[in-house]
């Protein structure tokens, strides 16, 4: 595997919160002067690449991926169609996990499920069921997601209160997402049979 291979594939996994150049060279081992060559080279060949629909966007000390802007109008139309089709497995996951944790980081949802999360936490912000709230004061300052009066609506619930409630009290290291997902089901199953 190439060395821009490494750097892209990390830029991938760290999704919309990206990256810093520290983190790039203490995982890849890479000195930082060769990490912001790669970047560079990575970026330039986004950029020359009409074929291609990835860019490379910088802030401070952070990289990370992005669409090009010119496919807004693709990237919008993906967006919305999802509204018509019902949540998914992974989507009701993620979104139990943020529903019971709230404010939690994308890393916090990953170590939780064992798998990357940020694809399903794009698209549960395209419908409008999650938002940011705020970063985490620690370095790389990732984002902090909580529902929305979105998710309360589409799961029948007044408030959070009316989750229904975990069988036990768990650290957040001790937690198995299945417990949420399972217990945010139930509810959706309850409201499901009253509608019949």
């Amino acid at each position: 595997m190439s060395n821009l291979a490494k750097i892209e594939g990390l830029l991938f996994i760290s999704g919309d919160e990206g990256i810093t150049v520290t983190d790039l060279s203490n995982i890849t081992g890479f000195m930082k002067p060769a990490v912001l060559g790669l970047l560079n080279k990575l970026g330039q060949q986004y950029a020359e690449n009409d074929d291609c629909a990835l860019t490379l966007l910088q802030s401070d000390e952070t990289y990370r991926l992005a669409t090009k802007s010119s496919l807004s109008d693709v990237m919008k139309a993906y967006f919305e169609k999802p509204l018509t089709t019902p949540l998914t497995q992974a989507l009701l996951e993620v979104l139990a996990i943020i529903a019971y944790r709230q404010p939690i980081t994308r890393i916090e949802i990953d170590a939780l499920r064992g798998v990357q999360s940020s694809g399903s936490i794009q698209k549960l912000i395209a419908r409008g069921l999650i938002e940011t709230h705020g970063r985490l004061n620690v370095p790389g300052r990732p984002f902090r997601y909580v529902t929305t009066n979105a998710f309360l609506d589409y799961f029948g619930l007044q408030t959070l209160k009316d989750l229904p409630p975990l069988t036990k009290q768990m650290s957040l290291e001790d937690m198995d997402s299945d417990i949420f997902l399972r217990a945010l089901q139930s509810r959706q199953d309850k409201l499901n049979q009253k509608g019949k």
